[in-house]
């Protein structure tokens, strides 16, 4: 690892007289030569990471804090940086956004910089970007997501879980989504927290969403919406669901909804659970206690008013096809195929039985994953996995380049997962740079070369302190309507706030 070193002779700090005095200060003049060839002797380590959300922004970090000389630069491809914190966390989930102050600290620092507005892969190639800097991170996430592979899933009314939350988020890919929520039952398939999030956004009061960050068009819609039920669908049973008891208890608790649990569901799970780890045994518990509480009537303001909102979990069905109306026009419901489980626990697999249900509904959203995709053909790519196939982070077969968070394991877990997993790579890095393994003896211009690359093809970046300007203005508007913000979701405004 490069350093520069202070020198210091056995005499330094004591008061010398006569010609001591001068061998004393040419000795002195002698050392800050000596100091100030060797810092420049030993070029500092340039390390490039491409991707703003949270495996980009802990990878530099960590870099950052664990080598006092190591220079980073951060590439994102939208005006504004902080990914899925900004652009996945539910809007009422203010607190786990509360990650964005520590990532605008390591932004903020000088040894830092922030380039948006750029695509890797399009406006910068990552060969380019391997001549610019001695190691290149790729922590670009989770761009797509995983499809049902089923007849009738291109149906107006079926949506992506990824493209909804992106939509309510205010991502610019996903402001001309328009949903329908002229339905009555919408369907989502899938027991994650995300299908939580947005079963919890579709039935919330409006008067609590008002006070969130969701984007003015969403909560519009939102306003107008007829949907009063909600059913979360899983190919699997109580046991194996993926969402967690904070999201299940902010469910049940949520105000002018109530829970619809099958009691038979969970007959017998209290034995099956003891030996389960404590977080699934206090989920299951809670699951149980909410499927035999006996329901509670709703708090009606006054006489003959509407029915409450619902929702329910449904385990053991398997999407087979999303049927369309009479017309052809939309999707009216789906077909499930009954699963038996096999196995135990979360290796359990569900087998159809033959038997088949359909579930009427008119709103179907999937909630099975996000997935990857390749970014540059100069980087090795898993299509069966969706990840770059890596070892701690150091991709296989191409030195000097590394991967972090979801484009490296997948697209599971919580922010706290991804700040483990970027660690693990910045550490893979480090230790390859104190071992030799990364050669940085050549000097490498960084942002410099890339700042003519992108000129020569008519790219203006957007530097971190463009972001803030842009995140004065949503916080004003935001002000301005009771909000914490309103983002911006158009990113040609976003550029004409910042004058490019």
């Amino acid at each position: 690892m490069a350093r520069c070193h202070w020198l210091a002779g056995p005499g330094r700090g004591r008061a010398v007289t006569g010609g001591g005095a001068m061998l004393s200060k040419a000795l002195c003049r002698l050392t800050i030569g000596l100091r100030r060839w060797l810092c420049s002797a030993a070029p500092a380590p340039r390390v490039c990471v491409v991707g703003s959300g949270p495996a980009g922004f802990y990878t530099a970090q960590h870099i950052l804090k664990h080598h006092g000389g190591a220079l980073v630069d951060i590439y994102e491809k939208l005006p504004v940086p902080f990914g899925l914190v900004r652009f996945g966390v539910a809007p009422d989930h203010p607190e786990v956004k509360n990650v964005t102050n520590t990532f605008t600290q390591t932004a903020r620092s000088g040894r830092c910089g922030f380039y948006g507005n750029v695509t890797v892969g399009r406006d910068v190639t990552v060969p380019e970007l391997q001549q610019a800097y001695h190691a290149v991170v790729l922590s670009y996430g989770a761009e797509d997501n995983r499809v049902l592979g089923i007849p009738g899933e291109n149906l107006p009314g079926v949506y992506s879980a990824r493209a909804f939350v992106g939509w309510y988020n205010g991502l610019p890919e996903n402001q001309d989504l328009k949903p329908d929520l002229s339905c009555e039952t919408a369907l989502i398939l899938g027991h994650g927290n995300v299908a939580l999030d947005i079963a919890r956004i579709l039935l919330s009061p409006l008067q609590l969403l008002r006070k969130t960050d969701i984007t003015d068009s969403s909560l519009a819609a939102l306003a107008c919406s007829k949907v009063k039920r909600v059913w979360l669908v899983g190919r699997r049973g109580p046991l194996q669901v993926a969402f967690t008891i904070k999201e299940l208890r902010e469910m049940i608790n949520l105000p002018g909804a109530r829970a619809v649990l099958d009691p038979a569901d969970f007959t017998g799970l209290e034995s099956a659970v003891k030996d389960a780890s404590r977080p699934r045994k206090r989920l299951t518990e809670l699951m149980i206690k909410t499927a035999l509480e006996k329901p509670v009537e709703m708090q009606a303001g006054a006489a003959g008013a509407a029915a409450p909102r619902e929702w329910g979990l449904k385990f053991q069905r398997s999407p087979q096809e999303v049927l369309p109306s009479a017309d052809g026009s939309r999707a009216r419901g789906v077909r499930m195929a009954l699963t038996r489980l096999e196995g135990s626990g979360d290796s359990a697999k569900a087998i159809p039985t033959g038997d088949v249900e359909e579930l009427e509904c008119g709103l179907v959203l999937s909630s099975i994953g996000y997935r990857s995709l390749p970014l540059d053909p100069a980087v090795p790519f898993d299509s069966q996995r969706g990840v770059i196939p890596n070892s701690s982070g150091r991709v296989e077969g191409v030195p000097g380049l590394y991967c972090s968070g979801w484009v490296k394991r997948g697209p599971t877990g919580v922010i706290i997962t991804t700040m483990n997993d970027s660690f693990d790579t910045a550490q893979s890095l480090l230790e390859d740079l104190q071992g030799g393994v990364l050669d940085i003896s050549p000097s490498r211009e960084g942002f410099g070369l890339v700042e003519s690359i992108l000129h020569s093809r008519g790219v203006r970046p957007v530097s971190f302190s463009d972001w803030e300007k842009i995140d004065a203005a949503e916080v004003a508007r935001g002000k301005a309507a009771g909000k914490p913000r309103e983002k911006i979701v158009d990113p040609a405004e976003m550029l004409r706030i910042i004058g490019h």
